[in-house]
């Protein structure tokens, strides 16, 4: 089958051709249809990502979307044929979505919504997972509590199911992000705020009366984090990281008596623990979908399945010319 193919860290792309994987017991094997491309996918290529343990060479691609073409022995809820999406491999020796087929963990898996085109498909699974695992796994959102959120790059990847996933579930939602965004931010739900412009001393006081916010998820990592700690609420104050992988002082979370949870969103990938919880919450991000409480903002530019289409995809992540999730596109479902 045709792959595209990582064989040496911060060398070119490959095309190749290798030999199609087979369903084991407890996999599914999905012809792709689209693969969802992650800034994280340009740090392994380059080799800046070690926590992700690639291994050479390695076939990336970490987003999923497509159809079913066997299931493996002790595989029940799967037939051929039908539509699914996930985050399934491109990590940890685990070959990704870069390929005309993936045998992947069955349990990693959802159905698509009807509705749902497998470029969206294929755009949301790490950033949906990302987002759930913040608010509802770390931060225990839903449950039934008036909450302030604050999210931190309300347009970005992470942040844009973060602000949704937050309206959805009844808060009232906060998002930082630049003069230009603004139009974005408050289409989803949630109240501006420009970072450039305005302090977090301001903004805590002037949308919370100085209270600061029941849950902060910070999305931009390093200062952000740093400034994530002083705007949480005193005493029931909570901050969540998907980035907070730098040195911080932690006294103003401290003297705030607010808690801290970092999310780390490849360890059931890589540790095999927590893998059926990701299929789970692929079914939460199709529910939410289909009830038109969730969109994906989309790159329009469309790239192949070859070297050269998905050196490009990299590259527009790369100098900041995406604008939206993109998405490679493999076949046609």
């Amino acid at each position: 089958m045709q792959a595209v193919v990582l064989t040496n860290f911060g060398a070119p792309l490959a095309d190749q051709r290798i030999e199609p994987p087979v369903a084991g017991p407890g996999q599914v094997l999905v012809r792709v249809c689209a693969s969802g491309v992650n800034p994280l996918d340009t740090k392994i290529a380059a080799g800046k990502a070690d926590h992700a343990q690639a291994r050479l060479p390695a076939v990336l691609g970490i987003d999923l979307a497509g159809v079913v073409d066997s299931v493996g022995a002790g595989v029940d809820g799967y037939a051929a044929g039908d539509r699914v999406y996930g985050m399934t491999g491109g990590i940890g020796g685990v070959p990704g979505s870069l390929a005309e087929y993936a045998a992947v963990d069955a349990r990693l898996l959802a159905h698509m919504p009807p509705s749902m085109t497998m470029r969206e498909a294929a755009a949301l699974p790490l950033i949906f997972i990302t987002a759930w695992e913040g608010l509802v796994d770390r931060a225990h959102l839903g449950n039934g509590a008036s909450r302030t959120v604050l999210v931190h790059g309300g347009a970005g990847g992470v942040g844009h199911m973060a602000v949704q996933l937050a309206a959805a579930l009844g808060a009232t939602v906060y998002a930082t992000g630049s003069a230009g965004q603004r139009e974005v931010i408050e289409a989803m739900g949630a109240t501006f705020i420009d970072y450039r412009a305005t302090g977090v001393e301001e903004y805590v006081r002037r949308y919370t009366d100085g209270e600061g916010f029941d849950i902060v998820y910070d999305t931009v990592g390093g200062a952000t984090l740093d400034a994530s700690f002083r705007a949480a609420r005193a005493y029931h104050g909570h901050v969540v990281s998907c980035l907070g992988w730098g040195t911080h002082a932690l006294a103003p979370l401290s003297f705030r008596a607010a808690t801290y949870s970092g999310v780390f969103t490849l360890l059931p990938l890589l540790s095999g623990r927590g893998r059926a919880h990701h299929g789970e919450i692929m079914k939460e991000a199709g529910a939410l979908y289909a009830a038109g409480k969730l969109k994906v903002m989309l790159d329009p530019a469309v790239y192949a399945l070859d070297a050269a289409g998905v050196g490009a995809a990299h590259a527009a992540l790369i100098d900041g010319t995406a604008r939206g999730k993109v998405v490679v596109e493999v076949a046609k479902a």
